[in-house]
């Protein structure tokens, strides 16, 4: 849009003489031609002999107490958008009705520069007045840019897939996507692409003919980002550019109701659609969930590392015996798990214990006594007894392991005195370990830091060093046990701590960010760490090999095998 500038002065200002306006009539614009800056003829040649372009700037000074004014040819609805110039930073710029009335304040004494835009009501001139505060100011004013109406839209877009930018085209000039979802539904979804970085790949997912919404639930971004749909095609996709190294799992959820309830229950009704991806090739996760609504989908990138531990290779079986615990300090009862790996010796002092929480997901989603099986076998860690914890609810386990002492006076002064007693166990602090995933890893920090006695080994995974006591009402400054460890004493525990490249925060810091945080604190107390990070979600297809390479850390460096990333 291009516009025109008139300086004067306020009816009841007396301006520096080289801020005078001779115009014809006075203050007024002159509309033609378009795009014109008139200035009085002692201040700048005849107006039809100063065509102006957008960007061009005013230049002056105002004096203390006066004001200099500007006219700009404007249409309603016109986006206007410019900058103001002072060194000083003492100068003040409004818009102003023509009899002066103030309309708005555009830039406040303070900064030498300032942007400032607005969109003028009616068809005609709108006056720019600037004043001085103190002394004279020198000025430069500038209107970078007038928008119509009628070009204010938004950018055409773009695609990062090459693939669907070419189908948009298609798709933009009339034609189908038939042959798109044949290639598709023979390749596979998600539709993978080169990128420019080689440690990258483009990863674009898919979900066909979705009346209202998709949702990813899951994936790289970790907030179940929303699907865009491709103009009004049966296209619906999401696309990434993320490592090459990439393994995770998700859902497809299309169609979502919408719910008159709160955020977190509209946000929670994608678990009514949620999905396995149907035109995913790969074999599905867990395998023998028993529909797809019970599933996920893996996507498995081709520098994804390799996961020898997960699959049953002929190694001498370990015995798997299940039991009831009951805690008086908790005041309730739980199942537990007990796995004797083959060639374990409750006596021998280098064989080792771990005590493993969520036990139902570690041997239902996670092959835990296969992975064990494998390792022993392997030599990478020494014969080991895994005790794995059970909640007794969803609910006690939110209570339970964010940092609660009496469940880690419970551990150590109730369940591990019954262990030894169901099996003559008894290990040395240096060869226990301790062990979770998300609130299980925060508990394990936090547990071993109340008891280093008993628990000298944590082995967290994607632990959730964000918490604090108060987080449910935001009372509290995050990463409550992270400064409790920098301002005690360090405790003879080793770590191992690992964390998704996925798990990033969003109005906080996440579990990516608070891991480094709490690693690099315990490496400033004088902390033994071992840190690894992953490309992957918060999930259990993460945690498989995750286990694994915390176990080989800990344990294989004096248990008889060196420690191995795989």
């Amino acid at each position: 849009m291009l516009f025109a500038i008139v300086m004067g002065v306020a009816p009841s200002v007396v301006a520096e003489p080289r801020n005078q306006i001779v115009a014809e009539p006075r203050n007024q614009i002159v509309a033609e031609p378009r795009n014109q800056i008139v200035a009085e003829p002692s201040a700048l040649a005849p107006a039809e002999a100063h065509a102006l372009e957008p960007a061009k700037s005013a230049t002056g000074t105002v004096a203390a107490g006066q004001a200099a004014d500007f006219e700009v040819v404007v249409h309603e609805g016109d986006f206007v958008q410019g900058r103001v110039e002072s060194p000083a930073g003492a100068i003040a710029l409004d818009l102003v009705g023509d009899t002066g009335a103030h309309i708005r304040r555009l830039a406040s004494p303070g900064a030498s520069d300032q942007d400032f835009m607005f969109v003028p009501a009616t068809q005609g001139t709108a006056r720019l007045r600037l004043s001085a505060e103190g002394a004279a100011q020198p000025y430069t004013l500038t209107i970078t840019r007038i928008l119509a109406r009628a070009a204010q839209v938004p950018p055409a877009p773009s695609y990062l897939s090459p693939r669907i930018a070419k189908l948009a085209q298609q798709v933009a000039a009339g034609g189908g996507t038939g042959e798109f979802w044949t290639s598709i539904a023979a390749e596979g979804a998600p539709m993978v692409e080169p990128a420019s970085d080689p440690r990258k790949r483009i990863v674009t997912f898919l979900w066909r003919g979705a009346e209202h919404n998709v949702r990813l639930f899951g994936g790289p971004s970790n907030d179940h980002d929303w699907m865009d749909r491709l103009g009004t095609s049966d296209v619906w996709f999401k696309t990434y550019e993320i490592p090459s190294s990439t393994r995770l799992a998700y859902k497809l959820a299309p169609d979502i109701p919408e719910l008159p309830g709160s955020a977190r229950e509209r946000r929670r009704a994608l678990l009514a659609t949620a999905q396995a991806d149907p035109l995913n090739k790969a074999r599905p996760w867990p395998p023998n969930a028993g529909d797809p609504f019970n599933r996920e989908s893996v996507l498995t990138l081709p520098d994804a590392p390799p996961e020898p531990w997960i699959e049953e290779r002929g190694a001498p079986k370990g015995a798997l015996t299940q039991h009831r615990f009951a805690s008086a300090i908790l005041g309730n009862e739980r199942d537990v798990a007990l796995y004797f790996s083959h060639g374990f010796e409750p006596g021998n002092p280098v064989h080792a214990l771990l005590v493993l929480f969520d036990a139902a997901p570690y041997l239902e989603k996670v092959p835990t006594p296969t992975i064990l099986d494998n390792l022993v076998a392997a030599g990478k860690i020494p014969p080991l007894l895994a005790v794995m914890v059970g909640n007794p609810s969803s609910e006690t386990r939110g209570r339970e392991l964010p940092c609660n002492a009496d469940f880690g006076r419970a551990l150590a002064t109730e369940l591990l005195p019954w262990v030894r007693t169901q099996t003559k166990k008894s290990a040395q602090a240096a060869r226990t370990v301790v062990a979770g995933s998300s609130y299980g890893g925060l508990a394990s920090a936090c547990i071993a830091r109340d008891h280093p006695d008993v628990f000298g080994n944590v082995l967290s995974l994607s632990g959730s060093f964000w918490w604090h006591p108060d987080f449910e009402r935001g009372g509290e400054e995050p990463e409550w046990l992270t400064r409790q460890y920098a301002a005690e004493p360090a405790r003879p525990i080793r770590f191992f701590l690992g964390a998704g490249l996925f798990e990033t925060g969003r109005e906080q810091p996440g579990i990516l960010e608070t891991t480094r945080h709490l690693r690099d604190v315990l490496i400033a107390k004088g902390y033994d760490v071992t840190h690894r990070e992953y490309a992957a979600t918060h999930d259990y297809l993460a945690w498989r090999s995750s286990l694994a390479d915390g176990l080989i850390a800990l344990l294989g460096r004096d248990g008889g095998a060196k420690a191995d990333p795989h």
